[in-house]
């Protein structure tokens, strides 16, 4: 499942958005905009747009996560708009019946979530 929101990613409802009847593992990775974004002065915040695509892009992705693991499901979920210091900017989560794919699986999703093309960032520095 793929989900792009303006509004908050609440953790306690998004697990109940990953199917996991048959899985022993369920792995749920979120990313938070960090203080330090590595240009040497601090974020204040980063604002970020999707253009026209980024839904078929993150299906895609789901789509290479499932035929190269075994997973019951995949869900990501992109936030848009202006975050802050501490905001949920994605989630990446996997359920399968074993660990090291549900791992491997969420570990090569959030790559994949950082190199799409179809999303703009802006990031704007504090004073």
């Amino acid at each position: 499942m793929v989900v792009i929101t303006d509004t908050p990613i609440d953790p306690s409802t998004t697990y109940g958005l990953i199917s996991n009847k048959t899985a022993g593992s369920v792995v749920l990775h979120y990313a938070v905009v960090k203080k330090d974004g590595g240009s040497g002065a601090p974020t204040d915040s980063i604002e970020y747009r999707f253009e026209e695509g980024a839904e078929e892009e993150l299906d895609a992705i789901v789509a290479e996560l499932l035929l190269k693991w075994k997973l019951e499901d995949v869900l990501l979920v992109r936030r848009e708009g202006c975050l802050h210091v501490g905001d949920i900017i994605s989630l990446v989560a996997a359920s399968s019946p074993n660990s090291e794919d549900a791992f491997a699986a969420c570990r090569h999703g959030i790559a994949r979530l950082k190199k799409m093309t179809t999303v703009c960032k802006r990031e704007r520095l504090a004073e």
